[in-house]
């Protein structure tokens, strides 16, 4: 039985040793980020029915990712989409470096994520073999560290990348400052409701870069005129974690992302995109949660039987599901324990180029809607105050379906006339 949110990420931070205060998809774009096309509405055909659909979408967009770029992604060893050829692992030092390069596993690269105070180390699988049986191997080698594939995560909405035409430097000139609002997705392009408030920071190879996706996230954030979002005229930090780069949306670029959010005392930061358990993606979310930051996530639109979504999964952190305008779920959102409030995710009104506006459908677009209204709960990274800002915000929920939390909706609905 999954503990309530607040008293759950009281438990994650303390273990965590946090103290009292804690420290601060249209024109042919360069990456085509995978997207699910719209689905029915409950009623329309049987539930079955749309769990396998959505099962074998979920293998098809794999599949298709594999086939357009086989020489930067393989499968890892639970099949998942991850970065050829490397594999990543923190809590290594010298000797085990030198004890697994005796078996042909040289170190690619070493690096340290300021703000969440963690070292990373990439390593290069030995010619010849598959990254599931390279990953199987290493974690045998150094089962006193964490390892894994550097897996990908996917947008979870309707929206894609879209190109880089009308990106502007309005946004990246945006002067450096505290922004209590953080994004971690594609680039943002500058939308007239978002531009001048957005600070930008690349974590791909050709990032930051506008998106589609990116830019509809940041619009239902801190959106104001045709646009308004849940946080309207904010301040933004957004992380472009895609770029050019075909093995974007990586863990280690989540998790690089994270460690500037801390650093630049960001209190909220929400996350659009699905993928699996990683223990590199675990441990940082681990790190910034001990450290004032709160994360918002979406479940993901690979339906009710799908497996659980990640980041949205992790102890502590707040999965949104999307709901339609009758407050029904979205018959292809994500279920269970994972999701612990509900938003508007059918048919919302959002940027999705520097002249361009649409409506959207997805988890994606609900969970911006959330981390708005919390942000103003929540302003500052402060242990301290994370128990009473979820408890206001649980309050600030209209309850939806069965009388208390649930699996489908949480504690319920939030901002409920956003998006229209």
């Amino acid at each position: 039985m999954r503990l309530p949110t607040a008293l759950m990420l009281t438990l994650c931070l303390l273990l965590a040793g946090a103290g009292p205060r804690a420290s601060a998809q249209i024109a042919l774009p360069p990456v085509q980020l995978p997207e699910l096309p719209p689905l029915p509405r409950i009623g329309e055909r049987p539930l079955i029915d749309l769990d396998r659909t959505l099962g074998r979408l979920r293998l098809d967009r794999v599949a298709a990712l594999l086939r357009e770029h086989p020489d930067a992604v393989e499968l890892d060893r639970d099949d998942q989409p991850a970065v050829r050829g490397i594999l990543v692992a923190a809590g290594v030092d010298a000797a085990m470096i030198a004890r697994v390069a005796e078996e042909g596993f040289m170190l690619e690269s070493r690096e340290r994520i300021e703000g969440l105070d963690l070292d990373i180390a990439r390593f290069r699988v030995p010619d010849g073999r598959s990254l599931a049986r390279a990953q199987k191997q290493l974690a045998k080698l150094l089962p006193e560290a964490e390892v894994d594939a550097d897996n990908l995560y996917f947008a979870s909405g309707s929206g894609g990348t879209a190109g880089a035409a009308l990106f502007t430097a309005a946004l990246a000139a945006a002067a450096p400052g505290r922004a209590s609002l953080g994004l971690i997705d594609g680039g943002v392009a500058a939308h007239p409701s978002v531009a001048g408030r957005v600070e930008q920071r690349g974590f791909a190879r050709g990032a930051p870069s506008p998106s589609r996706h990116g830019t509809a996230v940041a619009s239902l954030l801190i959106g104001e005129g045709a646009v308004r979002g849940a946080a309207p005229g904010a301040r933004l930090l957004a992380a472009d974690v895609y770029g050019a780069d075909p093995a974007g949306g990586n863990a280690s670029a989540i998790a690089r992302a994270l460690g500037w959010f801390v650093q630049r005392g960001t209190a909220v930061v929400t996350i659009s995109l699905v993928g699996p358990d990683n223990k590199l993606l675990a441990l940082a979310i681990r790190r910034a949660q001990g450290r004032g930051l709160l994360i918002v996530a979406a479940v993901g639109n690979d339906g009710p039987a799908a497996p659980a979504a990640y980041p949205a999964a992790y102890a502590g952190v707040l999965g949104v599901t999307g709901v339609d305008a009758k407050g029904h779920v979205l018959p292809e959102a994500g279920r269970a324990a994972q999701v612990d409030f509900a938003a508007p995710g059918d048919a919302v009104l959002a940027a999705t180029g520097a002249a361009s506006t649409d409506r959207l459908r997805g988890t994606s677009f609900a969970a911006p809607l959330v981390a708005g209204r919390l942000a103003r709960l929540y302003p500052a990274p402060a242990v301290d105050r994370i128990d009473p800002a979820i408890r206001a915000l649980v309050t600030e929920a209209r309850d939806l379906g069965r009388k208390g939390r649930d699996k489908q909706t949480g504690y319920g609905l939030i901002c409920g006339d956003c998006g229209r």
